[in-house]
């Protein structure tokens, strides 16, 4: 058995989520003047420094022969670099997958960013563009029923904040969980 087929739907999936929320969004976006969650991550990290973690998560769909058809990413871009020579966490939000919204994300992108940055005691830069969970139009065609939305790992967000410095940039709309990250 060879790896190679595995390996390169990995590369796949790491193609397809550069491309973010796909052409339409992202023209969205730009058309705003506004700068996608990639530009502003390279725009801000020294050159070469960023080293993004969780690339690949999100949502794949396949066909009947079970090849990767298309793959839809988590809407939060998450690693290590450097500004200004100094180590840094950044996590940034994708407003071109689902507006940025909290409920489309994938929790762990951002437990992982406060965790390690609180553990590692390295400065936390949050690019704020999204809203809070539970209010997204997608999730209420899914359930319409209203709730308070669970917020896990919010306690490493507030314990951050008296531990490492944290810098949050509200880039754009932000409701809910996006305004209480900021």
């Amino acid at each position: 058995m060879s790896w190679k087929p595995h390996i390169e739907e990995l590369r796949q999936r790491e193609r397809l989520a550069e491309k973010m929320g796909g052409e339409e969004p992202v023209s969205r976006q730009r058309g705003r003047g506004k700068l996608t969650v990639r530009e502003r991550v390279a725009f801000l990290a020294d050159p070469g420094s960023f080293q993004e973690i969780g690339k690949i998560a999100g949502r794949a769909e396949y066909d009947e022969n079970h090849q990767l058809k298309d793959f839809l990413p988590a809407n939060m871009v998450v690693g290590r670099g450097k500004v200004g020579g100094k180590p840094v966490v950044i996590l940034g939000d994708d407003f071109t997958v689902r507006g940025g919204a909290a409920d489309a994300s994938i929790r762990g992108k951002m437990l992982i960013a406060e965790k390690m940055a609180g553990e590692y005691r390295m400065p936390l830069i949050r690019l704020v563009d999204g809203t809070g969970g539970g209010g997204s139009i997608k999730m209420l065609d899914k359930d319409p029923r209203t709730y308070i939305p669970e917020t896990p790992g919010w306690e490493y967000a507030v314990e951050n904040l008296a531990e490492i410095p944290v810098v949050s940039l509200a880039l754009g709309p932000c409701a809910g969980l996006g305004a209480g990250r900021v």
